[in-house]
């Protein structure tokens, strides 16, 4: 994995700087700490900052790319899997390679095919930009789920684009102010697809190109879709497979997933937690490989919280080389602001800061990459808001008691979580529903946070948002093609993947703490080829009565713990700070230096009679446990608002940037 930056001026005939394409590819050295460099072509700049995984010879995978003939040029971030294949059939046909690398591929592909249809031969996690000097046509390019994050904003005639928005913010002309509604949404922690907090800069979505081509002396710019998480139509479910063809397919599916990531020119480890989805990737990569797999495990001092001895138990089974880093509840919250520095969003939870310490841990024993659990949730159904989900809509054939019965059960088993995975009430939102036929539970606890972010404000911002609906914001955003005539269970799964997976998991938990350590997570799980085979599993065969993921349980059966294969979905979260006296009393002290109503006020972002009114809110004795959790979730916001405000609109990004340029020795 490595960053990658650059910009394309509309008057092709305008200076690249190259100090600014420096300056942006060392802001993100974190990224790329083994080399760098950068080269310009009629008025388009990239650069790149690298961390050698594949072809680890600097000389020859040194980024950018560009053609001998000058036609083209190439950053690229992330890994493609099943290169080695494709170039040996490119060089059958007569291309000559200058490199090892994955990423020339992409160069080779889009000579012979055009982008469209190199697109479908690219499998793994990546984000590139890629420019074509005989079209006039700068492509960006972000991979099917979003593992790999990829900024853009146009300013005064020029796109500028990263893997990060401080790399954006390292360029002089981009403004850094938050936006009104990119505010609302940080405060109640569920994204707009395709947005952020700050004014003016976008994503490139997952599955999606931005094609740029000048013309009259502008940018023209078109966003595309070439992929998408596309479930049958819910008549289309009923098959002739058997349950066992599904299970065998399944368990194909992810070995081959498996194998594939676990190529790389340096030893890969992996992450290892209490649940199915990292046992099995462990379980798998241990099988596969002819050497112990080291397994990297977060432990809490809550035992609630800690899954641990599964971990360890799995560990042995397998005879991986277990690393614990055991944490405790206080020492999370003296990581925060670091860890927003590199998430550029607010978190909900301090498992981002855990994720954060655990990649520095992975780092300082010498691994660069490992293997991690992300998606299967999302592909089988593990979340207890599927579930209910599940209960409430698609099982027409459950009595009014029995349905009663398991929903009640449901909440039981989640009442941790309760407030953060599951509402405390049932919340519905018209738009929401209008779309999709009902409000998804997943969005139902961030809509009751929702409630509270008015009375957050500043009143002057809060007036321009009296009339907004983040609810209709995100519904907006959904393909209708993609959620008409499905199963009520793909509908909830495919709004999660649009929306928690890409905005939080994937990038407070996954990407930006892992490079943040200049360590690359791959995800397995996230395979398009794994992730279109699950769509086609009947919803039946992924909730099964109660149990979820049923058709992963038994697929992984012979290589899972008997716990844990009978165990129900533990949410992986860190204990909120309600749980613990020493880590409140951390929350507070972070409070005194970030929200008091000078620092607010000098902000100009919140209300410092509503965030004291939210504060002793959760402190009254008659607030419950689940709101509690709510309140945790919205403190972490409001802290995280104003450490972003300090970080990225308050400093001097460009100056940073270029003095970390000058530090490392990095000129053009």
């Amino acid at each position: 994995m490595c960053g990658i930056a650059g910009f394309m001026h509309a008057d092709r005939d305008r200076p690249v700087d190259p100090e600014t394409l420096v300056a942006m590819a060392a802001i993100q050295y974190h990224r790329g700490p083994d080399g760098f460099g950068w080269c310009s072509m009629n008025g388009v700049g990239f650069s790149h900052a690298r961390l050698s995984i594949i072809d680890l010879d600097q000389s020859r995978g040194r980024q950018p790319f560009r053609t001998t003939d000058g036609r083209l040029m190439l950053t690229k971030n992330g890994e493609l899997y099943d290169y080695q294949r494709i170039r040996a059939d490119l060089t059958a046909r007569g291309d000559v390679f200058q490199t090892k690398s994955d990423s020339e591929i992409v160069l080779h592909l889009y000579r012979r095919h055009g982008l469209e249809k190199t697109l479908p031969h690219l499998r793994g996690e990546f984000a590139f930009a890629l420019f074509d000097k005989e079209a006039e046509r700068l492509m960006l390019v972000r991979d099917r789920f979003g593992i790999k994050p990829l900024y853009w904003t146009e300013v005064n005639g020029t796109l500028i684009f990263g893997s990060e928005l401080k790399v954006l913010f390292a360029h002089p002309d981009v403004p850094r102010k938050f936006s009104p509604q990119g505010l609302y949404h940080q405060l109640m922690q569920t994204m707009v697809p395709g947005s952020t907090a700050f004014e003016g800069i976008q994503q490139v979505r997952p599955g999606y190109v931005l094609d740029i081509k000048r013309k009259d002396g502008r940018l023209h710019i078109e966003e595309r879709k070439y992929w998408d998480m596309e479930f049958p139509h819910e008549a289309d479910h009923a098959t002739d497979y058997s349950e066992q063809d599904y299970i065998d397919g399944v368990r194909a599916h992810l070995l081959e997933a498996v194998q594939h990531r676990l190529t790389a020119d340096v030893p890969v480890g992996s992450y290892l937690s209490g649940g199915i989805d990292s046992c099995a990737i462990l379980g798998l990569a241990a099988a596969a490989s002819q050497d112990p797999v080291r397994a990297f495990t977060i432990g809490f001092d809550n035992k609630d919280y800690d899954e641990t001895p599964i971990a360890t138990e799995m560990a042995r089974a397998t005879g991986a080389e277990q690393e614990i880093l055991r944490l405790d509840s206080d020492h999370l919250y003296d990581h925060f602001e670091q860890t927003l520095w590199h998430t550029e969003r607010t978190i909900y939870n301090t498992l981002g800061v855990a994720k954060f310490l655990m990649s520095r841990r992975v780092r300082e024993v010498n691994y660069k990459v490992v293997l991690t659990g992300e998606g299967s949730d999302e592909l089988f159904g593990g979340y207890p808001a599927f579930r209910r989900d599940m209960f409430l809509h698609g099982l027409d054939h459950l009595r009014p008691q029995e349905r009663k019965e398991w929903q009640a059960l449901l909440a039981e088993s989640n009442k941790l979580f309760k407030g953060a995975m599951l509402a405390e009430n049932a919340v519905e939102n018209a738009a929401l529903t209008e779309r999709i036929g009902f409000t998804p539970s997943c969005l139902q606890p961030w809509l009751a946070a929702a409630q509270h972010v008015p009375a957050l404000l500043d009143k002057d911002l809060g007036a321009g948002l009296r009339d907004y609906d983040p609810g209709t914001a995100i519904a907006e955003q959904f393909d209708r093609d993609m959620l008409e005539q499905r199963h009520p269970l793909d509908k909830a799964q495919y709004v999660w993947i649009k929306t928690m997976l890409e905005g939080q998991i994937l990038t407070w938990g996954g990407d930006r703490v892992d490079m943040a350590n200049s360590m690359e997570a791959r995800p397995p799980f996230l395979d398009h080829h794994l992730a279109a085979y699950a769509a086609s599993v009947p919803p039946s065969m992924r909730i099964h009565g109660r149990t979820e993921k049923y058709v992963l349980r038994e697929a992984m059966r012979g290589l899972l713990p008997d716990v844990l294969y009978k165990r129900e979905k533990f949410a992986f979260m860190a204990p909120p700070a309600h749980t613990d006296p020493k880590k409140w009393a951390a929350v507070q002290d972070l409070a005194a230096r970030h929200l008091t109503p000078s620092a607010i006020r000098d902000a100009g972002l919140l209300d410092p009679a509503g965030v004291a009114a939210l504060f002793a809110l959760h402190e009254a004795p008659e607030t419950g446990t689940a709101t509690q959790v709510q309140l945790d979730a919205s403190i972490n916001h409001l802290l995280g608002v104003q450490i972003l405000h300090q970080h990225f609109v308050a400093a001097d990004v460009p100056r940073q940037a270029r003095e970390t340029a000058q530090r490392l020795g990095w000129h053009p």
